[in-house]
């Protein structure tokens, strides 16, 4: 998947805010909280999970996912953009959203 396409699926959720910040890293936050950040250079993302769904995605596809940091009920995973699925990106891009924004928010779209 291309960084125009990802971009595309993270700008198109409700109230995402992209922040430039950080030298290496672009953030995307729903309400002023974290749910993804894009390592354009290496063509990499990482976004929230639940441990859980980190520990699935890693064990089902590991030349895509690999676990980031992990830290109370939530960790991070780390996507080769490259080689990702575009419609399993998009349910992921969109998961993250959901456990950072409000859910009122969260309820106002359905998952792709």
């Amino acid at each position: 998947m291309a960084v125009e396409e990802f971009l595309t699926i993270v700008l198109g959720l409700p109230e995402v805010t992209q922040n430039d910040r950080h030298p290496k890293l672009t953030g995307f936050r729903v309400r002023d909280k974290g749910f993804c950040y894009l390592d354009e250079a290496e063509g990499t993302l990482m976004l929230k999970a639940t441990r859980e769904e980190q520990a699935a995605l890693v064990a089902e596809n590991p030349e895509v996912f690999a676990p980031s940091w992990a830290g109370g009920r939530f960790a991070w995973v780390e996507i080769d953009l490259a080689r990702v699925d575009p419609e399993e990106l998009a349910e992921l891009v969109t998961e993250a959203w959901r456990l950072s924004a409000p859910k009122r928010l969260a309820d106002t779209i359905n998952t792709p």
